[in-house]
């Protein structure tokens, strides 16, 4: 696949709006959303609406917790999002393996429960594939496999290995496999090539999938707002395969220093996320050359980048080892002015929005603004303090992006309950009234009445949804990211809405 050349509108200066949603979320028989037949009913509801944004989570293959900013790799996709339809459809699988499905919850991804009924769905692809896969077919398969050989020969023997490890970390492993030694490497490939084979066939039908829901979207004038965390988890091919991009214990290989933040809005304690902080040092050496490749990979199957934790590009918050808390850390300085001069000059103009959340200081400011990048202003911060709030919409610049709430974040309905009586007065104050729409409408309408250039509403929010519907509590490990909707909630009283208000706005599409 490769990127579009020509852009429907700019980040920087056009008048659109769009959706949140996570491909998880989508309806289906299989327990969680996938690439299937109800991601094209949703691009479909998109179009209908005049809506010209699609903003998805990282899809990457998850790990424990099954958070999608833990991942595996920062390339790979997720193969619970393959949709088995699809393989029905080209041959791989039939109608009769899906005779006894489990009767899964519809409002929910119970994973537990998922994960072993689709993942032998996929076991049963593959080898359906080894045995019936035609001339083009293998051909495709090959061809994917060298184009992308840069991080899929690493990622898929990493996952081979952690099948015959019962899923340890990397630094467990025998210290020569877990330090990446060559000839060990050599001595796993030849005794796993069957596993290895299964891992590049579940990364083929992924991205040939998404390739085919990523055009359909471009073809009714939806471009897909892809989301990189700055962060990569450190159980994965990423940092096994490139230890020298972070900082790690040289007599581990455990982290040395860890990602968070201090104390914030989310959690008293901070946050702390475990992840390795980068070696900038050492990615500065080589042109910052595993940064440049992963942009241009996740350029080739998405259309706008979001970067999550983008402050971390100017100064990152950095834990030692052994600390239970985010607490006792401290900032570190990174080369982010230098990295985006070199992204830029071998990327081009780069369509990205800067999470700027959190601790922004002027220079993060500074460096947002040196490249253009659109921030975010999320309305459900507006209303605690003042006039001088950043969030409330008239102190927005135009360049940004305007948020009812994030994933991060309650729904508007859940926050709007649980509000303190000073809040939900300044709230009211605000809108004058609260309409007998639902307070989340009104949300709607600040936040595509704003100037902002660029406008996102989750799902849930138009859906009127409460608490029940949150995707994540930051700072808590298990249960999140499970919710889903129903098909029927796309009803067409929902479309006239969102549609009217869409044009009302200026956000449509110009016909």
């Amino acid at each position: 696949m490769t990127r579009s050349s020509d852009s429907n509108f700019s980040v920087s200066s056009s008048r659109v709006s769009g959706i949140l949603l996570h491909p998880t979320s989508f309806p289906g028989r299989f327990g969680i959303g996938d690439l299937g037949p109800q991601a094209r009913d949703f691009v479909d509801f998109l179009a209908e609406t005049g809506q010209q944004l699609w903003q998805v989570l990282p899809l990457g293959p998850t790990g424990f917790g099954n958070s999608p900013y833990m991942c595996y790799s920062a390339l790979a996709g997720n193969p619970l999002l393959i949709s088995p339809e699809r393989l029905r459809d080209n041959g791989m699988l039939s109608e009769s393996d899906f005779a006894d499905l489990p009767n899964f919850a519809g409002d929910r991804v119970q994973f537990d429960q998922v994960a072993p009924v689709k993942m032998a769905l996929l076991e049963k692809a593959c080898e359906n594939f080894k045995n019936r896969a035609n001339s083009d077919q293998k051909h495709q398969f090959a061809a994917f496999c060298e184009s992308k050989a840069y991080w899929l020969d690493d990622y898929a023997l990493f996952m081979a290995l952690k099948q015959t490890q019962d899923g340890s970390s990397w630094h467990t492993w025998e210290p020569a496999i877990a330090q990446h030694k060559p000839e060990a490497l050599e001595q796993c490939r030849r005794r796993l090539p069957a596993e290895i084979f299964y891992h590049k066939y579940l990364q083929y039908e992924f991205f040939h999938q998404w390739s085919d829901l990523k055009q359909y979207a471009n073809a009714k004038g939806i471009e897909i707002i892809g989301d990189i965390p700055i962060y990569v988890a450190h159980d994965s091919a990423d940092v096994w395969a490139n230890p020298a991009n972070f900082c790690l214990d040289e007599a581990t290989g455990e982290p040395a220093l860890m990602a968070g933040v201090p104390p914030d809005y989310f959690s008293a304690t901070g946050q702390l996320w475990g992840n390795p902080v980068y070696n900038w040092e050492h990615l500065q050496q080589s042109d910052f050359a595993w940064w440049v490749s992963r942009f241009r990979a996740m350029l080739d199957y998405v259309d706008l980048i979001r970067i999550d934790h983008f402050r971390g590009f100017e100064a990152f918050w950095a834990v030692k080892q052994g600390e239970d808390t985010a607490m006792n850390g401290g900032w570190v300085e990174a080369p982010g002015a230098e990295f985006f001069e070199v992204l830029r000059e071998k990327l081009g103009k780069l369509p990205i929005l800067a999470e700027d959340l959190g601790v922004i200081t002027p220079e993060v400011e500074a460096l947002r603004d040196q490249f253009e990048f659109p921030g975010m202003k999320v309305l459900q911060f507006a209303f605690g303090s003042d006039p001088a709030n950043p969030f409330l919409p008239f102190n927005y610049p135009r360049r940004c992006v305007v948020y009812t709430g994030t994933h991060d974040n309650d729904t508007t309905l859940g926050w709007f309950n649980q509000l303190s009586d000073y809040e939900k007065g300044n709230l009211v104050n605000y809108l004058g009234s609260i309409s007998p729409d639902g307070i989340q409408w009104d949300l709607i309408r600040l936040a595509l009445g704003s100037i902002a250039n660029l406008a996102i509403i989750p799902l849930q929010d138009i859906l009127g949804l409460g608490t029940e519907a949150r995707m994540n509590f930051p700072s808590v490990a298990e249960g999140n990211w499970q919710w889903r909707y129903h098909a029927e909630a796309l009803n067409g009283e929902l479309s006239d809405r969102l549609k009217t208000l869409t044009k009302l706005f200026g956000r449509a599409p110009i016909t």
